[in-house]
């Protein structure tokens, strides 16, 4: 099979070792996203399966209907809304899923939650400069770092990363609070944690808030300006999960008013992220480039079943097949 494997930014897929289970087959990896429907079908015409790194390439039904040699589409992770599932079996197209670890995106979270509450890449990067133990020059800003012990973490969705997250906090000696579904705040209790009995209560309680909800239709747009401006001035908001869980402008609007004072983010409506968006403007902000999944055992793990699922499909014993609508 002619494969396509897309967005693979840092140029590793070649390099890892379950890579070797594509040796039969032509395939092709593209470092840099296309831009535009246009330019993606003319990039995509000749291939008979797409190897997508999670969610970096959207496949609309546009895009599809201009793929007719199109045959397979092997997802890294779980589907999760950016493949038009209609328009890929009204095109005669497999779509086979892969698998998943909560630990890399867990871990992720708490370094970022770590690294901002001790003002870490503040003081590294002043000392690069010769200033020592040195936040910010401007002395209303060159505030001292917080230890987690004593203060309340925020779980909003306690999935398996959620309770991960959830139970580091328990670690550090932090108060655990969770919101989320009836089911969370049950299973939350019965780990021994406390549950909020109101959104409002819980992000006026949180001193680190940290979302873990998966992105669907009920809970795009969730978290809201309101509920930001209750937040306290000295809370820190981490959102590891997706950027579109926050309704438009509610961020910005946000940190203009200062609640709450930090925020420590993974996950961006635009991405790779523009060097030049206001985000990155905020000395209170603290972005990594959607690392949650990017860490080499994850990658063999995720890459790994991608590729056996091609494998297995080539030999007409197709696995882990997504049920298409229709």
């Amino acid at each position: 099979m002619k494969i396509a494997i897309l967005d693979d930014y840092q140029d590793r897929v070649r390099h890892l070792d379950c890579f070797k289970l594509l040796a039969d087959h032509d395939v092709k990896i593209f470092n840099y996203s296309a831009r535009g429907l246009g330019q993606l079908a003319i990039r995509l015409a000749s291939f008979d399966a797409l190897v997508l790194i999670r969610e970096r390439t959207s496949l609309p039904a546009a895009l599809l209907n201009k793929l007719p040699r199109l045959k397979l589409i092997a997802q890294t992770g779980k589907v999760s809304g950016h493949i038009d599932l209609v328009a890929a079996a009204e095109n005669g197209i497999t779509i086979v899923e892969g698998i998943s670890d909560p630990t890399a995106p867990a871990e992720l979270t708490w370094a970022l939650i770590m690294a901002s509450m001790r003002r870490i890449p503040d003081y590294t990067a002043n000392l690069r400069d010769g200033l020592w133990q040195t936040v910010s020059t401007s002395p209303e800003k060159n505030v001292l770092g917080r230890v987690l012990k004593g203060q309340t973490l925020g779980i909003w969705g306690y999935g398996k990363i959620g309770r991960l997250v959830a139970g580091f906090g328990k670690a550090f000696g932090m108060s655990v609070l969770v919101w989320g579904s009836s089911t969370s705040r049950a299973l939350a209790h019965v780990d021994g944690f406390e549950a909020a009995t109101s959104k409002e209560e819980f992000f006026s309680r949180s001193d680190v808030l940290s979302l873990h909800l998966r992105l669907s239709e009920t809970t795009r747009g969730c978290v809201t300006f309101a509920d930001l401006a209750t937040m306290k001035i000295s809370a820190l908001l981490v959102n590891t999960s997706r950027a579109e869980l926050l309704a438009t402008g509610a961020l910005q609007q946000a940190l203009t008013a200062g609640c709450p004072g930090y925020v420590a983010l993974d996950v961006f409506d635009t991405e790779p992220l523009p060097a030049t968006s206001p985000l990155l403007q905020n000395s209170n902000v603290l972005a990594s480039p959607h690392l949650g999944y990017v860490e080499e055992r994850s990658y063999e793990l995720y890459f790994g079943r991608a590729f056996q699922n091609i494998v297995d499909f080539s030999a007409g014993a197709p696995r882990n097949v997504l049920t298409l609508p229709g």
